[in-house]
């Protein structure tokens, strides 16, 4: 036992070779990489060499530029082997190119630039009235054509942060260059700014009626709504709207809007020659009921109302309109849209007939008025889109003059082609029939080809 003991002691002095005979392999390894290692950082001060040459030549072509008013684009992707001073200075360079060419707002909120440049040709018949796209048949005169861009429309997109109650500012701006004729001017469509919360929100600016939420589906008729004047409420008035949503299951709900508008009014119409011009507060509202049957598949249907009071030569003229308007969707490739509406002086409101009310030398006569329109939306195949549609502005005959509007019908079609995700071709033909009292019915045939971008 006794001569046992010093083969014990030896016991630690043998493990580490012991250990080292096992990670002999590793360390060979460990030799390898250090060999592979020296050989990339002769590679890379090679490369550094050869990007501070390229450096310098470029401070000089730089130099050479500035003194010439021209501004050279920044360095191009780092060499791999460029040390962090380089990296910075040419990352340095990227930023002072981006930052010439940003959008950004004072206050460091995204905003993104959205619109559609569209491009128009036209042909009308006989009765257009000298209009690019007529929203009323006018005397016979001569068949018109032309081409123009002048429906292109920009807009600004912002979103901020959070603020009061946990909620959310957006907002926009919508511009186009409609009114414009040799020289067009960019004119203000609509804009708003607003907080949105979880289930409500509260928005500022200026837009459609709150009672009229639906379009139909046009790119020849865009600096004003399609089917203006044809059953489509459209004017653009300012106003403050505020909207709740009511969810009863995950598939069923209503969406509340109630808003206070300011409409904007020309009248009286009729004999007088006072004509004046006014604005007036009037209370909106539209209460959408919807329900999904599945992901593709849903059903919306929303009534609506406005009412509001014209002053016009010491005399008060109510204002009210009852709306309905739907969308339903029973199979995937197939859509019904459309509106109603019936009320009594809403000529302020987009009616495009300009009859609200009639003041004789004694009494004041109200218009009454009923119209909508209507739309199948058919998506035949992976890139075509077909939309067929018709709307009609009917006012009553009882109070109006001889030769004012009884009635304004137009329907149609067109035809969406997506040459690529943004680009539309457009295809469009329409007739437009308005009854003149006393006068007969006037009609005007309208054809237009349409290339849009979208951005």
């Amino acid at each position: 036992m006794g001569r046992s003991r010093p083969l014990i002691w030896l016991a630690p002095l043998l493990f580490p070779l012991f250990l080292g005979a096992q990670t002999a392999p590793e360390l060979a390894n460990i030799l390898q990489r250090l060999d592979r290692l020296e050989q990339e950082n002769r590679t890379l001060s090679e490369e550094v060499r050869a990007l501070r040459a390229d450096l310098a030549a470029a401070r000089l072509t730089k130099g050479a530029g500035d003194s010439a008013g021209v501004q050279p684009s920044a360095a191009a992707t780092p060499a791999p082997g460029a040390t962090v001073d380089e990296k910075l200075d040419i990352q340095q360079q990227r930023i002072d190119e981006q930052a010439q060419t940003k959008v950004e707002a004072s206050q460091r909120f995204p905003i993104r630039i959205t619109g559609m440049a569209l491009f128009n040709a036209f042909l009308n018949s006989k009765q257009s009235g000298g209009v690019n796209y007529p929203i009323l048949a006018s005397e016979p005169g001569v068949r018109s054509s032309g081409a123009t861009l002048r429906q292109t429309i920009v807009g600004l997109e912002f979103h901020g942060p959070a603020t009061v109650w946990g909620g959310r500012v957006h907002g926009s701006i919508y511009m186009d260059f409609f009114p414009g004729t040799t020289y067009p001017e960019m004119r203000l469509r609509t804009g708003s700014v607003g907080i949105d919360w979880q289930s409500r929100s509260v928005t500022v600016g200026i837009d459609k009626p709150i009672f009229n939420g639906r379009e139909p589906s046009s790119l020849a008729q865009v600096g004003i709504s399609p089917l203006t004047g044809a059953g489509n409420l459209y004017e653009w008035l300012p106003q403050i709207r505020a909207e709740q949503d009511f969810h009863f299951s995950r598939s069923t709900g209503l969406r509340a809007v109630m808003g206070v508008v300011q409409t904007h009014e020309i009248g009286p119409y009729g004999q007088s020659n006072d004509i004046t011009e006014a604005s007036r507060p009037g209370l909106e509202g539209r209460f959408e009921f919807f329900h999904s049957f599945d992901e593709e598949r849903r059903l919306e249907i929303a009534p609506g109302f406005h009412t509001s009071t014209t002053h016009s030569q010491g005399m008060s003229v109510p204002s009210s309109l009852f709306s309905l308007d739907w969308f339903f969707n029973p199979w995937r490739r197939v859509e019904f849209s459309g509106a109603f509406y019936t009320g009594q002086n809403v000529a302020h409101l987009g009616t495009g007939t300009g009859q609200g009310y009639q003041i004789d030398p004694e009494d004041v006569c109200i218009v009454e008025s009923r119209g909508g329109w209507g739309q199948i939306t058919i998506h035949t195949l992976k890139r075509l889109d077909l939309h067929f549609f018709t709307g009609q502005t009917d006012d009553s005959n009882s109070v109006l003059s001889p030769g004012n509007i009884g009635k304004n019908l137009l329907y149609g079609g067109n035809a969406y082609f997506h040459l690529a995700p943004n680009v539309l071709l457009g295809l469009e033909a329409t007739q437009l029939r308005t009854v003149y009292l006393n006068r007969g019915t006037r009609i005007n045939n309208h054809y237009d080809l349409a290339l849009a971008y979208l951005f």
